[in-house]
């Protein structure tokens, strides 16, 4: 096979690479869009919000805001929630902790445990449903980030398609100039003739 021939040919799959580059960067960008427009709507429709900015001023444990919600959840004091990051601290850093400061640690199955063997306690039916609304609220919110993540991660993918896509088209791009400059009839792995030192002549080898 002739140099020039497998330039063209190494070519012409590198263009092959390049569109299947360029089409899963594209896809992965539309999926990225159709993730984070989705999250964002549906924790709009929600309409939840952090506590307002003043809230976090005077942070006391069993209050609403603990001293432990300062780092994390005052970030977004007054905000509505409407992204995955957000999701995040509130069902982690919000919801969570209220929940533990409950009698049974907050857990739902403990709690609802508690209230089969007592039917009659009022106090704890309402903390069965509490436990149950708060459990349910934190699930969702946390689905919503790992949806929001898996659109980062698509996004990301995408930059890497596109760059490899452009670095993928240089390579092609120096391909078949290098077949252009290539002669027709030059092999793939020509062998050089081997060359001799400067300082000796082939007819005076039998000098020694």
């Amino acid at each position: 096979m002739s140099r020039k021939v497998f330039d063209l040919i190494t070519s012409a799959g590198g263009v092959a690479v390049v569109v299947a580059l360029l089409v899963a960067g594209a896809l992965l960008t539309w999926g990225h869009g159709y993730v984070t427009s989705n999250v964002h709507d549906q924790l709009a429709q929600q309409q939840i919000y952090f506590p307002p900015k003043a809230a976090f001023d005077h942070p006391k444990a069993g209050t609403e805001i603990t001293p432990a919600m300062i780092p994390s959840v005052s970030q977004y004091a007054g905000q509505q929630l409407l992204t995955g990051p957000q999701a995040k601290v509130y069902a982690n850093d919000f919801i969570a902790v209220h929940l533990s400061e409950m009698p049974y640690g907050g857990v739902y199955s403990k709690i609802s445990a508690a209230s089969l063997a007592d039917p009659g306690n009022t106090k704890l039916a309402a903390l069965k449903q509490t436990s149950f609304q708060g459990t349910t609220l934190r699930g969702l919110l946390l689905e919503a980030y790992a949806f929001s993540t898996i659109g980062t991660v698509m996004l990301w993918g995408a930059i890497a398609s596109f760059v490899l896509a452009a670095i993928m088209a240089v390579l092609v791009g120096l391909g078949v100039w290098h077949a252009r400059r290539t002669p027709e009839g030059e092999a793939l792995l020509a062998r050089q003739p081997a060359q001799l030192p400067h300082d000796r002549h082939p007819e005076a080898s039998w000098l020694g």
